[in-house]
């Protein structure tokens, strides 16, 4: 049978940045995640916050994900090499200045880095967070009145987050579908994307 990284994972427990960035740093080159357990906030003296876990991924080329109670004093997150084909969010990009200015980006972060500004994934998000209207949704708004002022009134995170699901369709045939379905929704007055 073959192994499920998410339900197998290996389970790493730390109870600190430092040891975080230490694992990390003789760990990066793995190919699978793992489940990376810490404790919560109500436990001061061994707590690692969100940022910081992000902030050592990112400086090691790795990703964070899926997050999952542990127990009552400890949740888990699934952190992971990033793979190719992974796109850069502006935080994460801004994160990358951060580290960098402070000296604690690593040789192996940077090579995610300079692998993303090759394959495109460290710009393909500038669009999606500068919220522009690809042209084939603006020509499914300009077939359906009123659906882009009901867009253009939808949450900023609605909207970046619909914007990127249809930068991330796979084929021309899944993106179509997704520009129809976020213009008809609009025009109804419905967020596009959403579990209903």
């Amino acid at each position: 049978m073959a192994r499920r990284p998410l339900e197998d994972g290996e389970e790493v427990e730390v109870a600190s940045r430092m040891e975080l960035r230490t694992w990390l740093g003789m760990n990066h080159r793995r190919e699978t995640g793992i489940w990376l357990v810490t404790y919560k906030k109500s436990d001061p003296d061994r707590y690692v916050s969100m940022g910081e876990i992000i902030r050592e991924c990112i400086a090691h080329g790795w990703i964070d994900s899926l997050s999952r109670g542990k127990d009552a004093t400890r949740t888990m997150l699934w952190i992971s090499p990033r793979k190719a084909g992974s796109n850069w969010s502006r935080i994460n990009k801004d994160i990358v200045d951060e580290l960098e200015a402070e000296g604690l980006m690593t040789e192996a972060g940077r090579r995610k880095i300079e692998a993303s500004k090759i394959d495109g994934t460290w710009i393909a998000l500038d669009d999606v967070e500068d919220l522009v209207i690809p042209p084939d949704l603006q020509a499914a708004f300009d077939a359906l009145p009123g659906a882009e002022e009901t867009w253009h009134a939808f949450p900023r995170s609605i909207k970046r987050g619909v914007l990127e699901w249809i930068l991330n369709a796979k084929r021309d045939e899944t993106r179509a579908k997704r520009i129809a379905e976020t213009a008809g929704d609009s025009a109804d007055g419905k967020r596009p994307n959403q579990w209903r």
